[in-house]
């Protein structure tokens, strides 16, 4: 456990993936290429959700098998041959089809995301219990810090690359060449992860005769967890700024103009916020406070909202999108670290699925983003999401740190040890009244005896 060569691996996957994934990032230049086919803000929320959303189908049945695996590596290799096929494909679609089959062009686009986005559904679910297993609760703050510390870097190169590239072609030839060129480098990534050192997982659930079985247990299981509904609400609704965030850069649009450098610089921004809030998140993580890395994700999330509403400057924007990049590694920190604290090893898989697939949900807020721009505007866009984004601060302040339920563990223990001794002081103290009463009774014996005695 805890292998600097396994954490060496984690990092290079989440660089290059970041480098790969961020040339057609939801939040700046996938809007801007279904927005170049369509012109439809129904189409470009519904894209980024695809692209995230799709995942959200299989978790739960994903779970149900790798339950009873006892290595995860060899069928997460096969996940990563589906990612690169769809998203090279993607950019082969767009060079082949392009401006004379628009619409051809948008539904292999949508194919792809999904195959892209579905196959991540297995691979989160194995790629998390493989994390689990390699490092210890301790370092796994500290790697998971790390990686998307380097993930930040690799945005910034991503960032750097999309903007040379867009500048170089004209569209949509320079949107093909970003999926095709961003494929090879994310498979550098798959082949570091692909050659981890993952040790045979011994404790292992047995699966359940049937997926229906599955589904009842796990409900079985959510409704028994109070901790666990809380984090469900809490990151759902934390991914309210979804709601918007597909709509920033075409807002941005209507109001500077925005070349290839300009697009570029957004990215990067986005990308150097993530990198160095991971400097902070990695230190709470260390100390075990993920709640409070939660709390104040979802608030620069907020923030960063509420400046939309007024920014009409490339440098104002830019101070948007480092806001989110740093919220968004702030909120993917706490809620991988809360769910496999809380977690027993033998059930991590269906945790895991029970989270990943219910705050899932919140990915299709984009598509919600979509039908409230197309019919009314952007200041109710932005009042929804922060709406949203408030339920969600609310929910955050009710989450629980490993040592904070440990400490609620101790905490009540020594309450009912105080109500142990209260109940035995209790009794002694009634034995005592007892005893005197007793006392009392055979004083009055015993006069009355000698009363009797002398009498006689």
């Amino acid at each position: 456990m805890d292998k600097f060569s396994n954490h060496v691996r984690n990092v290079l996957h989440g660089f290059f993936l970041s480098v790969g994934t961020t040339i057609a990032e939801p939040s700046t230049i996938l809007p801007l290429i279904v927005n170049y086919f369509s012109g439809s803000s129904l189409l470009v929320g519904f894209f980024a959700s695809l692209l995230r959303g799709g995942a959200i189908v299989v978790q739960l049945f994903a779970a149900f098998l790798a339950q009873s695996y006892p290595l995860m590596l060899v069928y997460l290799r096969r996940v990563f041959i589906i990612r690169f096929l769809s998203w090279f494909l993607i950019g082969v679609a767009i060079f082949f089809l392009g401006n004379d089959h628009p619409n051809l062009t948008l539904l292999c686009i949508g194919i792809g995301l999904f195959i892209f986005s579905f196959s991540a559904g297995f691979g989160a679910i194995y790629f998390k219990d493989i994390i689990a297993k390699i490092f210890s609760h301790k370092f796994r703050g500290k790697t998971m810090a790390y990686r998307q510390f380097f993930s930040g870097f690799g945005g910034l190169i991503s960032g750097a690359l999309a903007g040379i590239i867009i500048d170089s072609f004209d569209a949509p030839l320079s949107f093909a060449y970003l999926f095709i060129i961003s494929s090879f480098i994310m498979a550098f990534g798959y082949l570091a992860v692909g050659t981890i050192n993952e040790p045979i997982k011994e404790n292992v659930s047995v699966r359940e005769k049937s997926f229906n079985t599955f589904l009842a247990n796990a409900w079985k299981l959510l409704k028994s967890d109070t901790d666990l509904q809380i984090q469900l609400v809490t990151f759902l609704l934390a991914y309210g700024y979804l709601i918007a965030l597909p709509f920033i850069i075409l807002d941005a649009q209507n109001k500077i103009f925005l070349d290839g450098v300009a697009v570029g610089s957004l990215i990067t921004t986005q990308m150097v916020g993530a990198m160095l809030s991971n400097f902070l998140w990695g230190v709470f993580s260390g100390r075990g406070l993920n709640k409070l890395t939660a709390n104040i994700s979802i608030f620069l999330q907020i923030l960063a909202i509420v400046m939309a509403f007024f920014s009409t400057t490339l440098y104002e924007y830019m101070v948007i999108f480092f806001l989110i990049g740093a919220a968004i590694d702030g909120n993917r920190i706490a809620s991988g670290n809360l769910i496999l604290e809380l977690a027993p090893s033998k059930k991590r898989p269906i945790y895991v699925a029970i989270q990943m697939n219910t705050i899932s949900f919140g990915l299709f807020f984009s598509l919600f983003g979509g039908i409230i721009l197309h019919f009314f505007s952007y200041t109710i866009l932005y009042g929804s999401t922060i709406f949203v984004l408030s339920i969600a601060l609310i929910f955050s302040l009710k989450l629980k740190d490993k040592n904070q339920a440990e400490e609620d563990e101790v905490a009540t223990e020594e309450e009912n040890k105080k109500k142990e001794l209260k109940e035995v002081e209790t009794e002694l103290k009634e034995i005592e009244i007892l005893e005197t009463e007793l006392k009392e009774v055979e004083i009055v014996k015993t006069e009355e005896e000698k009363e009797k005695s002398q009498i006689s």
